[in-house]
């Protein structure tokens, strides 16, 4: 059981590319309130953020853009390609993260709501939710999304593929499992059949 007794909360995960923000807005449709932990992730670090002063004194002013930004693309190159350097990113970013997360469930007056993150099942958050929905995708799928949809070289999203966890790992901890392999309306069927059998009454009321 979550710890907010009156709302029934959803997490979702899966790997960079599999379509978890599509899974996302589909839940939203059905009636859940949803959460981005990780465009919070991304806010928590710009200028004037709690983490902004934090990330700069642990990877340095180089990462600043002319207008005082950080700038993401740079940092991405750091921590996807160094263990440690992520570690750390995430020491600074996540706490900040549940934070928010915490205080936009409270102002919620939807009893159902859906927390997409990346590091769901590598963090506390995961502990906090009702039900884990994971989304997978081949990785040749991932890898043509993220060059036609972020514009990544193909170097640059192999590594960001391979520096995370193998997708498999996620599936013993999912109550839900989402194949997003084929047309949308595939994955629709599957978002909401799912929502069918397993959000219970109370939370739709």
């Amino acid at each position: 059981m979550s710890k907010w007794k009156d709302k029934y909360i959803i997490g979702l995960t899966g790997s960079i590319g599999t379509g978890k923000s599509v899974v996302r807005r589909m839940l939203e449709h059905l009636g859940a309130y949803g959460i981005d932990a990780d465009a919070l992730a991304h806010r928590a670090i710009a200028k004037g953020a709690p983490g902004y002063d934090a990330v700069l004194k642990t990877f340095g002013r180089f990462l600043l853009t002319p207008d005082g930004q950080i700038d993401r693309s740079r940092l991405g190159k750091i921590v996807f390609n160094d263990p440690d350097a992520l570690a750390a990113l995430e020491a600074i970013v996540h706490p900040l993260v549940n934070q928010a997360v915490d205080i936009l469930i409270r102002r919620s007056p939807h009893k159902v709501v859906v927390i997409e993150a990346i590091k769901l099942l590598e963090t506390n958050l995961s502990a906090m939710c009702d039900a884990i929905w994971v989304v997978y995708s081949p990785p040749e799928i991932q890898l043509d999304r993220l060059m036609q949809n972020r514009h990544m070289s193909e170097k640059e999203a192999r590594v960001r593929i391979n520096s995370q966890v193998p997708q498999e790992s996620r599936f013993n901890s999912a109550t839900v499992l989402i194949k997003n392999v084929g047309t949308f309306e595939d994955t629709w069927q599957q978002v909401a059949s799912a929502w069918q059998r397993t959000i219970p009454s109370r939370a739709e009321s």
